[in-house]
């Protein structure tokens, strides 16, 4: 009974040590054609209409830092973007932006990156929003249910904007003015499904905050 055991832990062992290194191999493969697509794209002309817009950022004295991609790649990869769509034929992605003015380079970006995070928060708020409303249409809440969780969405933008996680930096330029000063240009890209998710988790705490039973019918119309 002793040997049994033994043989068939090794025989366990030995598929777990298989089973990893497949794995680890299929890692392997995918890291390696994610890399040889980037570099394919890298070496793809970007398309007219990025090389065109690009010109006019050129002509306006807009740059690049060192080690960036040209601007009509950042540019290109950016109306991409824009026309990717989910199964639902809904946008993928949710795209913010924002231009601010410091003295250095590094916090002018910074402040930018808040900005264009708060453009996404509104864009996610009139998407609830519009939801919500959606709901009354279709007879699922009453309007005075409506207007208590569209006013909680109101509310909720800074917290909402909090929430953002992991964005997707798209383009990155700056320029130098007169004055020496640094105006920074950023356009940032957020998955929309993950941004719904955290927005809908932030709306459901705020109304649960404040004692609103509205939460509980909010899981059954939104999908919580």
């Amino acid at each position: 009974m002793k040997k049994l055991l033994i043989l068939l832990l090794c025989a366990l062992t030995s598929v777990s040590f298989t089973q990893a290194q497949k794995s680890a191999k299929d890692i392997a493969k995918e890291r390696k054609a994610i890399a040889k697509l980037s570099q394919s794209e890298l070496r793809a002309r970007a398309s007219k209409a990025a090389r065109k817009t690009a010109k006019t950022y050129v002509k306006e004295g807009w740059v690049v830092s060192p080690g960036q991609l040209p601007l009509e790649k950042q540019l290109d990869r950016s109306y991409n973007m824009q026309y990717e769509y989910d199964e639902n034929a809904f946008p993928k992605y949710l795209m913010g932006e924002a231009q601010s003015i410091g003295e250095n380079y590094d916090a002018a970006k910074m402040q930018a990156l808040e900005l264009a995070k708060t453009n996404l928060a509104g864009q996610i708020q009139t998407e609830i929003t519009a939801l919500v409303e959606n709901t009354v249409a279709n007879q699922q809440l009453t309007a005075d249910e409506a207007a208590s969780i569209t006013q909680t969405v109101s509310a909720s933008k800074n917290i909402i904007s909090q929430s953002i996680g992991r964005i997707i930096p798209i383009v990155e330029c700056y320029r130098i003015l007169p004055n020496k000063n640094k105006e920074v240009r950023v356009q940032i890209a957020y998955n929309t499904q993950m941004a719904m998710e955290s927005a809908k988790k932030t709306i459901r705490q705020e109304l649960e905050k404040k004692g609103d039973k509205l939460h509980d019918q909010l899981d059954k119309v939104l999908g919580f």
